[in-house]
């Protein structure tokens, strides 16, 4: 490594409740002169960066991009060459749906030295703020991640008819807009229409909102609700056991709808 150059490291600080981060991450906050922060993570968390640390919001919501990815991709590079310490804050984990691994292959091509810190993803910890585990011995034994963007980029298009029956649990990130089509999908090839679903808001945070219905009726229901983003949604009969373990584990004021 040049000497003169910084360090970089990719974050992740989980599914929004701020005492869901690891310690690693908490102390590369405070080591940080600047850190840059996406949407969805806390803002609690830049409590913890010292008092001269530069703060940098390139937060990314629906189709409101404040900087597109290869700006910031730029901006890591300017600051690693200057021979600053970063912090590359993410929502849930650098590598789940993050593009951490498409900020690392940039810094690697100008040998700025980098470091990924795993953070907790929203994809099982959201549910099991709602009660619903991914995985149930007798029910499902198998889940499988998916961003909802994929449901409308035909070069990384889900396979419907090989994940709508052969998978137990289905979650998907950012599924609220594609919600209509992901239900089309899935009962087009096979998913019985009374399969158990969730919509969850604002996951492990005071103002989670839960959203309960059918493959069936989940689209009416977010319409009748003006259910919004950013939510997960979970297909699966898992879903159906949150009536037993969401009263026993939940410790939040959580609304269900």
């Amino acid at each position: 490594m040049n000497p003169k150059r910084g360090k970089v490291s990719i974050v992740g600080a989980g599914p929004g409740d701020p005492e869901l981060i690891t310690l690693k991450s908490i102390r590369a906050i405070e080591n940080a002169d600047v850190v840059l922060y996406d949407y969805l993570v806390n803002k609690e968390l830049l409590a913890y960066c010292k008092s001269d640390c530069e703060i940098i919001y390139v937060g990314k919501r629906n189709k409101q991009h404040t900087y597109p990815q290869e700006e910031i991709n730029g901006m890591l590079i300017e600051l690693g060459l200057a021979g600053k310490k970063i912090v590359r804050l993410k929502g849930g984990d650098p590598f789940v749906f993050g593009r951490g691994a498409e900020e690392i292959l940039g810094l690697k091509e100008h040998d700025i030295e980098f470091e990924v810190i795993p953070g907790i993803t929203a994809g099982f910890a959201v549910p099991g703020a709602a009660g619903i585990p991914v995985t149930l011995r007798n029910v499902a034994s198998s889940v499988a991640f998916f961003t909802g963007h994929q449901c409308d980029n035909h070069k990384t298009e889900i396979q419907w008819d090989k994940i709508a029956t052969g998978i137990d649990t289905l979650v998907f990130y950012m599924g609220v807009t594609q919600a209509a089509r992901i239900v089309r999908n899935l009962m087009a090839n096979g998913r019985k229409p009374e399969t158990p679903v969730a919509m969850i808001r604002w996951g492990t945070l005071p103002e989670q909102e839960v959203l309960k219905g059918t493959l069936g009726n989940i689209v009416a229901k977010m319409e009748e609700h003006d259910f919004k983003p950013p939510a997960i949604f979970i297909v699966g009969e898992v879903v159906a056991y949150s009536e037993q373990l969401s009263p026993l584990i939940n410790q939040m004021a959580e609304t269900e709808i």
